[in-house]
């Protein structure tokens, strides 16, 4: 678990996905639509991948892709950046993370 989390704090926005997911890659258009340019993390190809799907679901990710980090938090997987989109507050969240500027 200390390794997602650190990786989860190694920039403003950090997504864990899986290649084949078509929901992270979703999540990954919106963010970048912002402006922001996320560091991915694809557990079916990282060599710790497995070991990291497995802290995503201790900490709560349900399913495990995709999870997103931002300003070193973790925010949630795609209920979560699509609800606070639809509500309009992704921007701020992601101004407050400082991976945009406006």
């Amino acid at each position: 678990m200390d390794m997602v989390m650190k990786l989860g704090a190694t920039n403003a926005v950090v997504i864990f996905t899986k290649s084949s997911c078509c929901i992270s890659h979703s999540i990954e258009t919106l963010i970048r639509s912002f402006g922001a340019n996320p560091t991915i993390y694809e557990l079916d190809t990282h060599p710790n991948g497995k070991q990291m799907e497995k802290a995503l679901i201790e900490l709560g990710c349900q399913p495990s892709v995709p999870a997103i980090f931002m300003g070193k938090e973790l925010v949630g997987g795609a209920n979560e950046i699509m609800s606070l989109n639809v509500r309009g507050k992704l921007k701020q969240l992601l101004i407050r993370a400082n991976a945009i500027w406006v």
